[in-house]
């Protein structure tokens, strides 16, 4: 079990790590490139203003039928149908809200048959997410781990032949991208009705009321948490479009894009922190063992990995914005060089904040897998607060990098929250030696990178001598050791298997 465990988390990993990355630097990237800020703007702006309602179509569903379908398999049928008849009925709402709140905002014409479509690719992932649980929880992992990533694999291959097959003699047009996520998302959902349909037997879609009603009961906090998360992480470039007038607007928030795109690279992987310690800290509190050992070597991972990147954004921020978007064709010198030093900043502001995200993916974790919604929604509710008044001062005045510091500060300070509540719940003491070890990485791995920059080779070879440096310092100054390495392995495999 251990071994076949191991290897569906080393098939995840692999082809999580493989694709999303080339779908997020390579596609993504090319396709603003292709259609430039104002264009890309508008969808950014558009996509995540319909991702604040996301919410509203799932209700937490999908982790509860994850954990149901995994204890009881042979609920699978009975369930299916009165699940998926609710997901329907919140396709419509999610659809009904978002339109009406759109129109409110003053979307219009195009802005709203952009919104329409989006908003219905985000109903098909939601559809996916759904079936995908079902599919998990039957404890198909190596069948979930493929269909986690074949939205993307199909989204590349018509996105290249779009971008470079050469066959397409038109300018590349936004509204393609969208397509293509419509033409992914319906394949990806069939082929995953199809997996899980040899399971189901007959299928009869009806109203339980009673079933649907019990399962928002259950799921209103976690649905709350998520809906104010998002607000607070998702805002900026939707106010970005509606602060600052015009085609301004629009380009600020495809410059905040632009340097968004590596954070969303590394909140991926951040990300599976999370999914192997839920099951991990649940079944520790369960058993009312202590959390401080798995807590201090996650959260040393995850800062020594999150410092790192962001030191190396730091010194390396603007060589990494002129290889993601290189000069435009008929593009002066002086506009190459204003357009690269504004997205150069934004984006070292917004690393920054990647400490603090990565951190709420230990903290957030815990305190979730210890049932502490009402607290994590109490802070929640006050980083959305601290963020509308952080952005309605900071973006008529700085544009895309008052954004990305409102971004940094609310980050910092529901991580800070978070941490000292754990903190206190839990009664974590990490040492002062800890303490002592991490300052001590801070400023040498700050003095190693900043070092690489003044070596005379590709400033490639000198990001990867910095990396290289950083890594050895983790080793060096033994904030962490193989042995604990091998010890969270195995805590995660003995807690994730069913």
């Amino acid at each position: 079990m251990q071994k076949g465990f191991v290897k569906n988390l080393a098939l995840l990993l692999f082809l999580n790590l493989l694709i999303k990355p080339f779908w997020i630097l390579g596609i993504d990237r090319s396709v603003q490139n292709e259609v430039g800020e104002v264009m890309f703007g508008l969808y950014f702006s558009i996509f995540n203003f319909s991702y604040l309602f996301y919410i509203l179509l799932d209700l937490g569903i999908t982790n509860f039928n994850n954990r149901n379908i995994a204890q009881n398999n042979q609920l699978l049928t009975k369930h299916f149908s009165g699940i998926a008849t609710m997901k329907m009925l919140l396709g419509l709402l999610y659809a009904l809200v978002v339109f009406l709140v759109g129109i409110a905002y003053g979307y219009k014409g195009e802005q709203l048959y952009l919104l329409a479509w989006v908003g219905f690719n985000l109903i098909l992932l939601s559809f996916i997410l759904y079936l995908r649980s079902n599919i998990s929880g039957l404890l198909l992992f190596k069948t979930d781990s493929f269909l986690s990533v074949l939205d993307r694999v199909l989204m590349i291959i018509i996105c290249s032949f779009l971008l470079w097959s050469g066959f397409v003699d038109k300018p590349f047009q936004l509204i393609w991208f969208v397509y293509a996520q419509t033409v992914a998302y319906l394949i990806t959902l069939a082929v995953a009705f199809l997996f899980l349909f040899r399971h189901l037997g007959h299928i009869s879609f009806s109203f339980n009321w009673p079933f649907m009603i019990m399962i928002i009961r259950r799921s209103l906090p976690f649905a709350l948490l998520v809906l104010l998360m998002s607000f607070y992480s998702r805002i900026e470039p939707v106010l970005l479009a509606r602060l600052l007038p015009g085609e301004t607007g629009l380009q600020q928030s495809g410059i905040y894009a632009q340097s968004f795109r590596l954070l969303d690279a590394g909140n991926n992987i951040a990300l599976l922190f999370s999914v192997l310690l839920l099951p991990m800290f649940s079944a520790l509190i369960k058993k009312k063992a202590s959390v401080n050992e798995l807590v201090r070597i996650c959260f040393t991972l995850i800062i020594t990995l999150s410092l790192t990147v962001f030191v190396i954004s730091l010194f390396y921020g603007t060589h990494l914005m002129e290889l993601l978007y290189g000069r435009r064709l008929h593009e002066t010198d002086v506009d190459f060089a204003h357009r690269i030093q504004e997205a150069s900043l934004v984006f070292r502001i917004l690393m920054g904040s990647f400490i603090a995200v990565s951190s709420t993916y230990i903290f957030g974790t815990l305190l979730t897998a210890n049932g502490s919604l009402k607290k994590l929604n109490i802070i929640a509710g006050g980083g959305v607060a601290i963020n509308l008044l952080l952005n309605l001062i900071l973006i008529p005045r700085f544009m895309a990098e008052g954004a990305a510091v409102a971004s940094l500060s609310v980050q910092f300070i529901t991580a800070a929250a978070q941490f000292f509540l754990a903190r206190k719940l839990f009664s974590l003491t990490f040492g002062k030696s800890f303490w002592l070890k991490v300052a001590a990485f801070i400023v040498l791995g700050m003095l190693a990178v900043y070092f690489t920059t003044l070596l005379h080779f590709d400033w490639k070879l000198n990001l990867a001598i910095a990396l290289a440096a950083n890594t050895l310092l983790i080793f060096g100054l033994k904030i962490i050791s193989l042995g604990e390495l091998s010890r969270f392995a195995l805590t995660a495999i003995k807690n994730k298997n069913p």
